[in-house]
């Protein structure tokens, strides 16, 4: 590691403590708060540059917004850069998320947090419907792309699987820049089968989209408790799991409840609720899982269990986004899912904001943060805080 890069972690290290812990809404939501950080105040990042990252995490498994932490600290500081922003991102998080299993563990319940929540989720709506626009003006560049776009929204407002919507987007924009440029297509796809790690990946697609890896036979006895088992499950839906905190509940739902008969559907339900409402991933609902299953030390093997793929694909995948970039038809990939992750977050924002904006404080809550950051550029960071302030004390009131 270089001085430069050794200089730089101290300051990775707190800005992603700082963004793991008030990263709350989703990845969405994460995305969003890191792109203020990295593009608009830091100026580390281009739009382009920081887009082209998303649409990366988005062709991988596992959390999004932590991918994308980690892809940042290794563009940052190298190796050990991709290490620290990973880990300081996830560690509020955990640390968090244990202390309510500790509590749910004693006690059976959770601590209220619906009137903070009342007074957030507005603010994350407006967070992400600024970046949306930001991110937009980055990624629409031609009148193709915006009828891509809204064919993206449509798709998955219909429920059009996530996957297939990225894939139509990067193939048609692979067709696109094909036949503007009129590279040779076999020498680029040539380039892209030789580049490390791509074969192997598309040889191992179709596996990683076969739900029957999962186990979801039902148990008639209960199996015991053990780390081992506790980190292949865990292991395996971090390394699987595309798409929402819905899915991870489908994947956790089939192990730990009907397979193994480890937990409840009460408490995979309280699980799965911890780690929505919490700042950072909502894949710290491991963390609550191993707690209330093995203590201390179960909490720190499913979290690790989890997490670990991630860093995993980002090491793998990190080094290859900026060569895309540099063909002509592994752009236009990137470029069409750059619009369909887009899409991605506009359905996500509009779905958050049918629960979010609910009555008049809600509305004033969203419309004045979003003219905030307009208008003084404001860092979302003290939106949230006086987000969860105002629900507060609406509640007192």
């Amino acid at each position: 590691m270089n001085r430069e890069s050794e200089r730089r972690l101290p300051e990775l290290a707190g800005v992603f403590l700082k963004l793991g812990a008030v990263s709350v809404g989703g990845p969405a939501a994460h995305i969003a708060l890191m792109r203020h950080e990295f593009v608009e105040r830091r100026r580390w990042l281009t739009d382009q540059a920081f887009l082209d990252l998303v649409g990366a995490t988005n062709l991988i498994p596992g959390p999004n917004s932590t991918e994308m932490a980690i892809h940042i600290g290794h563009l940052r500081a190298g190796w050990p850069g991709l290490l620290v922003a990973g880990g300081c991102f996830i560690l509020p998080a955990v640390v968090i998320v244990a202390s309510l299993a500790a509590i749910y563990v004693r006690v059976g319940t959770l601590p209220a947090t619906q009137a903070i929540f009342y007074g957030i989720n507005p603010v994350v709506v407006a967070v992400i419907a600024v970046a949306l626009a930001r991110l937009g003006r980055a990624a629409v560049r031609a009148t193709w792309h915006v009828w891509l776009a809204v064919a993206a929204v449509v798709a998955v407002a219909a429920g059009v699987h996530e996957l297939l919507v990225l894939g139509v987007c990067g193939l048609l924009g692979a067709a696109v820049a094909g036949w503007r440029r009129t590279p040779p297509a076999a020498s680029a796809g040539a380039w892209l089968l030789s580049m490390p790690g791509l074969r192997p990946a598309a040889e191992g697609a179709s596996p990683i989209l076969r739900p029957s890896l999962i186990a979801f036979g039902a148990s008639s006895s209960v199996a015991a408790v053990t780390f081992g088992k506790l980190f292949i499950v865990f292991l395996k839906a971090g390394a699987l799991l595309f798409g929402s905190g819905y899915v991870l509940l489908a994947f956790l739902r089939a192990d730990l409840v009907e397979r193994l008969g480890w937990l409840t559907e009460r408490q995979l339900a309280d699980a799965i609720a911890v780690g929505q409402v919490t700042p950072g991933p909502v894949f710290t609902t491991a963390t609550f899982i191993g707690y209330v299953l093995g203590g201390p030390a179960g909490s720190l093997v499913a979290t690790v269990a989890i997490f670990l793929p991630a860093f995993v694909y980002v090491a793998i995948s990190g080094p290859l986004v900026p060569r895309i970039r540099r063909s002509v038809l592994a752009a236009g990939v990137l470029d069409g899912v750059n619009l369909g992750s887009l899409a991605l977050m506009a359905v996500v924002w509009w779905r958050l904001g049918r629960t979010a904006v609910i009555d008049a404080p809600t509305a004033v809550l969203a419309a004045a943060s979003v003219l905030v950051m307009v208008r003084w550029r404001v860092n979302p960071t003290w939106l949230v805080a006086s987000g969860a302030a105002t629900g507060l004390a609406l509640a007192w009131w």
